[in-house]
């Protein structure tokens, strides 16, 4: 389906459909990778079909994860979401965490993403089930074996920003020092989120601040943590 054809396909068929059976379900567009961020933005230029779509969603497997904010610049009124990331089975659990957090966590919400979705949440020790030609090496969030559960590469990347925003929270500016990748979040309580990542070869020390207030905390190479304060 080419951009054109998406458009008239909002805007003659599936928008008109909706507003006729008074769904309020969102349409969310293109769902693909940031390589292409001509083809949302097109489709957003239809007027007629912009006023249907809620916004754009993408995944990580082709392009640079900075060009999502191309598609917000273009049309700041629309939402942008990440829909979807795998990790291949067996996992690399230092190096799922580093790639996905700096990435996603970070990478994909600093470029207005409002969510992030690791796929997916649990299989067993196959990579099961899944449809017919669906992923095989798809790796869950949990492993789950009878009554065994392992927690996976996926369920540490999203805890550390799931288990300390809370719904309704913000994302608020953070600079970025080099090798210190990061993003910060206030709370629906006032509380202040941060993950931090250290992106560098070398043991990092470093302070938050916040106006008055700071804390001094240091981290390993290619560590994360979520600082709340």
């Amino acid at each position: 389906m080419l951009p054109g054809e998406q458009a008239a396909f909002i805007k003659n068929s599936l928008g008109p459909a909706f507003e006729k059976a008074g769904i309020d379900t969102r349409i969310i567009i293109y769902d693909h990778n940031p390589n292409r961020t001509d083809y949302p933005i097109t489709v957003l230029n239809d007027p007629e079909a912009r006023k249907y779509i809620d916004g754009t969603a993408f995944h990580m497997y082709e392009g640079e994860v900075d060009a999502i904010s191309d598609v917000k610049r273009a049309h700041p009124d629309k939402n942008l979401y990440f829909t979807e990331q795998w990790v291949g089975a067996p996992g690399d659990f230092a190096g799922d965490l580093h790639w996905h957090i700096k990435t996603l966590i970070i990478g994909a919400v600093r470029n207005w993403c409002r969510n992030v979705i690791e796929w997916n949440l649990a299989a067993d020790p196959y990579q099961d089930p899944h449809t017919e030609g669906g992923c095989t090496r798809c790796l869950g969030a949990l492993t789950i074996d009878g009554n065994s559960v392992a927690r996976n590469p996926a369920f540490y990347i999203i805890a550390h920003a799931s288990k300390f925003v809370s719904p309704g929270s913000v994302r608020i500016d953070s600079d970025i020092p080099d090798g210190l990748p990061n993003v910060a979040f206030k709370t629906p309580d006032g509380r202040i989120a941060t993950v931090v990542l250290n992106d560098s070869g070398s043991l990092r020390e470093f302070q938050i601040r916040r106006k008055d207030k700071s804390i001094k905390a240091s981290l390993l190479p290619g560590a994360v943590a979520t600082f709340v304060w």
